[in-house]
């Protein structure tokens, strides 16, 4: 890439505080900028290092008065950290070719139908009656089983899984490794200690604009859809049971794992390791911190709860500090 600032300032819709001719090829974190780097100042915490970079350019919002004299050019727009993620859209989709490629080591069954311009990389196979949209990309060694349904603009990345009759939106992007559809964990007890398997003939749908982190498992339901709806975005190593329900525009980090039969509502965010019981209701924009364990359902929306068993935000911490004072 390169861009000088006033092309990035016409991008982002933004103006530019210094030479508009200062020209950038890569992007890097304010606190390691140098000459030929784009970087962006959107925490207060990073401030001091406005002053420090010896980056070309810094993105930072209009409201931004410098204390000191600032040696970069800045580029002013309405919120730094949103701009930054629309430049790093822009510059990703200048790179990315959509062209026609199918492997010769991979192997595409005939009744499956591939869209246009659709990448299917060396050793991936396409099952019976699959169907794969338009300017999506199929990276090496992916599995997509019988009658999977994979929208347009995908990029499912290499070592992926998605098991026979699942479903995939538009814009999905499915990281390394990761499994759709593998059965849920559910087994019912004998009476002579054994356990028996059962079986799970449902699937897994996952709408537009989702993405999912590396090694992640989504499991398929036992009769109908474990969903994850619109924009939800999980992070690497995962784990969705079977049954589950994830509410549009939910975020969870790393290591989050939900219990068969929950349902998660909308705009959630889940930090690292939370975890969710079975068979309970989370209500719409919760907030977990990380490391929270949810036993049974969250009625009222829009509250944060930390701790296992969960209990809101500023009631741990004032538990916290009880906790401080009993262990001296």
């Amino acid at each position: 890439m390169e861009f000088k600032a006033k092309e990035i300032a016409e991008i982002l819709g933004g103006t530019v505080d210094g030479n508009p001719e200062a020209t950038v090829t890569s992007f890097a974190r304010i606190e390691s900028g140098k000459p030929g780097t784009i970087c962006f100042f959107a925490n207060p915490k990073y401030e001091q290092y406005v002053y420090t970079s010896k980056a070309e350019i810094i993105i930072v919002n209009k409201s931004f008065q410098p204390k000191e004299a600032v040696s970069a050019t800045m580029i002013r727009v309405e919120d730094a950290y949103s701009a930054v993620a629309a430049l790093l859209d822009y510059v990703t989709a200048k790179k990315r070719s959509y062209r026609r490629y199918r492997g010769c080591r991979s192997r595409v069954r005939w009744s499956s139908k591939i869209g246009k311009k659709v990448y299917i990389g060396d050793f991936a196979y396409v099952g019976r009656r699959a169907q794969v949209g338009d300017f999506t990309k199929i990276y090496e060694n992916v599995y997509v089983g019988d009658d999977v349904k994979i929208g347009s603009h995908c990029i499912i990345y290499p070592g992926v899984r998605i098991y026979p009759g699942m479903v995939i939106g538009n814009n999905v992007i499915i990281h390394a490794n990761a499994v759709i559809g593998a059965d849920g964990f559910g087994f019912a007890p004998l009476e002579d200690g054994t356990w028996k398997k059962i079986e799970h003939t449902g699937n897994v749908i996952i709408e537009d604009d989702v993405e999912i982190g590396a090694n992640t498992c989504i499991d398929k339901s036992q009769m109908e859809s474990t969903i994850i709806r619109k924009g939800v975005k999980i992070d690497d190593l995962c784990m969705i049971a079977h049954n589950v329900e994830v509410g549009c525009n939910t975020v969870m980090a790393a290591m989050t794992g939900i219990a068969g039969s929950s349902k998660i509502g909308e705009h959630c965010i889940f930090g690292g390791q939370s975890g969710i019981a079975g068979h309970i209701t989370i209500a719409d924009n919760t907030s977990l911190g990380a490391q929270t364990g949810v036993l049974g359902s969250i009625k009222t929306p829009g509250q944060a709860y930390m701790g296992t068993p969960a209990i809101p935000y500023k009631d741990y911490l004032r538990s916290y500090a009880v906790f401080k004072k009993a262990g001296k």
